[in-house]
């Protein structure tokens, strides 16, 4: 193999099963996998804590991944409720969902962002890069990380935008994240919308502007949208009030 194709990220199939039963089939990158059960049973509803999410086992096979874990019987009618019936490809969020309406579905209201927050994104944006190991290697991966005033606490790195939000929020674990942000380096769209404020992160900060879609959502849950502009800056998304 030539060294150009070994630097190429990696894209396996990954199934996120709980339960016994599969809950999604997502093409991502075969790294943090207990992370990414853990924070896609979160943000879709599945589990309100992380702690829901036990005796989880990592199972490779020929043809791909297989996530495994537990979650309480009574969250089983949760899960078939958010039931996905087909492969994901990378950067999909919504595919596979049978239903429009769980594909538009309405996430709680969060808290205001603390305004301090969009001063502190562009040296958090800084740390993000410089921990980015897989980007570096492949310049083929997205990243998702958490900031508040302290700086960047946590990050996960993934070939998929959803896959890489819900890795970190499953390594963020039972935090408290109402008094920080979530940084992207992708668009911001519905579903990632949707994924955070599940969690309770109260603002989206991202390198590209979010779709309409995703900034008609944000607005309606109290969510702070902030985009990073070419002159270096974060502005807030012009849908969205100054918070005070």
């Amino acid at each position: 193999m030539s060294s150009a194709r070994r630097n190429l990220p990696e894209e396996v199939a990954i199934a996120l099963v709980y339960n016994g039963s599969t809950a999604a089939v997502m093409m991502g990158t075969p790294q943090d996998l207990p992370d990414f059960l853990i924070g896609f049973a979160r943000s879709e509803g599945i589990v309100m804590s992380p702690a829901d999410v036990t005796d989880i086992e990592v199972l490779r096979h020929p043809n791909g991944i297989e996530v495994r874990g537990r979650i309480p019987d009574d969250r089983a009618s949760a899960l078939d409720a958010r039931r996905r019936g087909m492969t994901g490809p990378v950067g999909c969020g919504l595919c596979g969902i049978d239903s429009l309406e769980a594909a538009l579905r309405e996430p709680p209201r969060v808290h205001k962002m603390h305004a301090h927050l969009v001063g502190l994104a562009a040296n958090a944006l800084t740390a993000l890069d410089t921990r980015q190991v897989l980007r570096r290697q492949s310049r083929g991966m997205h990243a998702a990380g958490y900031f508040d005033v302290t700086g960047l606490r946590m990050m996960r790195e993934d070939v998929g935008r959803h896959n890489a939000l819900d890795k970190l929020i499953g390594a963020l674990g039972s935090r408290d994240l109402s008094g920080g942000a979530v940084l992207l380096t992708s668009r911001i769209s519905i579903d990632l919308v949707q994924k955070a404020a599940q969690v309770g992160l109260p603002a989206v900060f991202s390198v590209s502007s979010p779709t309409r879609g995703a900034a008609d959502l944000a607005e309606r849950i109290g969510m702070t949208l902030v985009t990073h502009r070419d002159g270096g800056e974060f502005i807030l998304d012009p849908t969205e009030d100054v918070p005070q």
